[in-house]
This record gives structure tokens, sequence and C-alpha cells, in this order.
């Protein structure tokens, strides 16, 4: 383990109800086998585990399951505002089913130190993902949203892995059409959820991204922090990524056709690009594919078919 990792393990009461993994107090030997994971997995408790990267003031929060398991690690990545605190449910699905769940949050993210965005791009981004990567216990399963999906496929040009899944990510500049200029040239040093149109009364967001729940669109407005201008102008403008230097692992990609950011035609583009297994959802808004209450569970369920089917 880095000498700069910082790590507080405690249990997790996901049900509501006071019930917490208490730890078995056992050795290596007293592993969950897949059926017996799969019978327990609703209502399971689970482990949090916090870690820190102090020298990069980056901190990744883990769910863990109740017992050890030979699955691969997930390393999910967010996209812009965004934090840990948008793949909660995604955590709390994989890890009762034997996964553990890695979700980072990028430089001045939830709760990852705060920072001077006028000082923070997409290569800050890079290198915390670089980072994060390398205290991964084996090659993980990345899961990229958004601009999280471009630094994913960039984190697979430099690190191994077990698998790639992009939802609704952005694309590289191979595949991007010029951005308007104004659009780039009006970007402010930092921004907020004003500027990707969040900032609107409940009832219009919620008309937009119709699989949101009320309590989902008004969790996302809360939870949005501040973000880089510098990143964000070096996504609309392009970042190359070397289709040669990706590893030869599974696959996948999946596009939300209400996304209002990253179009679900780009997402088939990028998968063909790829050569990845493509998945639409066409009721699906960006947020929906990750957080939506009501809609979360199909796409996790997508992601978990492909890790089984591909042996991953």
């Amino acid at each position: 383990m880095s000498p700069d990792l910082e790590r507080n393990s405690r249990p997790l009461d996901i049900n509501g109800d006071g019930r917490h993994a208490a730890g078995n107090g056992k050795g290596g030997g007293d592993e969950e086998t897949p059926g017996r994971l799969e019978e327990r997995a609703q209502g399971r408790p689970i482990r949090k585990d916090e870690r820190i990267i102090s020298d990069r003031g980056v901190y990744i929060e883990s769910w863990l399951p109740e017992r050890r398991s030979r699955r691969k690690p997930l390393f999910l990545i967010h996209g812009e505002l965004g934090g840990s605190w948008l793949w909660h449910r995604y955590l709390g699905y994989f890890a009762p089913r034997g996964w553990e769940g890695h979700a980072i949050n990028l430089r001045g993210h939830y709760w990852s130190e705060t920072v001077d965005f006028a000082d923070v791009d997409f290569t800050t981004y890079l290198d915390d993902v670089l980072a994060g990567a390398d205290l991964m216990p084996r090659p993980p399963i990345v899961v990229g949203h958004g601009m999280g999906g471009l630094l994913a496929m960039r984190l697979a040009q430099e690190r191994p892995l077990s698998a790639l899944v992009l939802l609704s990510p952005a694309l590289p500049a191979q595949l991007l059409e010029p951005p308007p200029a104004h659009m780039v040239r009006l970007l402010p040093r930092q921004f907020r959820r004003g500027l990707l149109g969040w900032d609107g009364p409940l009832e219009v967001l919620q008309r937009s991204n119709p699989d949101l729940t009320p309590a989902d669109v008004m969790r996302v407005q809360h939870m949005m922090g501040a973000e880089s201008g510098a990143a964000r102008r070096q996504m609309l403008e392009g970042v190359e990524v070397d289709l040669g230097q990706l590893p030869d692992v599974p696959r996948l990609v999946i596009g939300a056709g209400l996304d209002r950011f990253f179009a679900e035609g780009d997402s088939e583009r990028l998968a063909e690009w790829l050569g990845a297994t493509y998945q639409p959802y066409g009721a699906h808004s960006h947020y929906g594919l990750v957080i939506g209450e009501e809609s979360y569970e199909q796409v996790a369920d997508a992601i978990r078919a492909f890790i089984e089917v591909n042996r991953v």
C-alpha cells in the first residue's frame, strides 16, 4: 500500500435498520461463493472504506462486500460537477453482490480538498485518476460517466485494467465536431450548475429528465459543486485517445436517449470506433443512468451481465 494512503474502515448500514457489517474475525479463507452472494445480495450490510491520497488531496470512497470476493474491483470515475455521491446507488448495488467499488472524487470535488479551479485542468484530473488506479488491489473494471468516460479511456492507455465501461461518455478528439467558437471563448475559469442548465425550477428539470424522481433532481442540484472551465474547454476542443494503445479487454458503451449533454447517437459512434458492445437506453437521461431511483438498476443489471458474460 502506498505510504501516502490513509484509510479508515468502518461498517455502513445501507438498510436503515441498524444492521451493520460487524466483521467475522476470520482469516482469508472465509470467502463468499458467487451463489451465496447472489442469494444474500438484497439488504446485506457492507463496509465503507475511506482512502485519501494525501499528496493530491483526493478522496476515494470505497464500498466493500462484507466478506472478501475474487471479483475484480470497480473503479468509478465521475464527470463534470460530480463526485462519489453520484455512484452511491451503484456502490450499494454491486458491493452486496461481491464487487468492491472505489469511487474517486477528482480534485476539488465533494470530499476531496478544495482547490482554486483556475489552477485545475483535464490533465490534473487525469493525474488524479492515475493515482487512484495505482491503489487498486487488482486491474479494475473502470466505469466512467460523461467526462469521466473520457478520463477512463485515457486511463486505459496508461494502466492495466480488466474491462472498460462508458456511460454517456464525452467523445475523444477523433470523433468530435469542432465546438462553436463562442462556446469555448466564453467559458469562465470556473463554473457551477447554471452553465449546464441545472439551476432551474424543480418541475422544469424533471420534465427534461423524466426518469428522475423529484428527490433525485433535488439531490443532483444540491450535490453539484464547482468545476474547472479549463477542463471543460479541453474536453470540448478535443482530447486525443490512441486507439492502438487501448488494452484488448471487454468494452461496453451505454447511451442515453434523453441525454442533453452527450447525445445517444454519439455514444453509438464511439462504441463502433472502440469495437465495443453497445447498449442504448432511450428513456434514460444523463443522470438517470446512474442516480435515478427508478432507472439506475436497469443499467446496473446490464453492466453486471456484461461483466459476467465476459467472465471479467
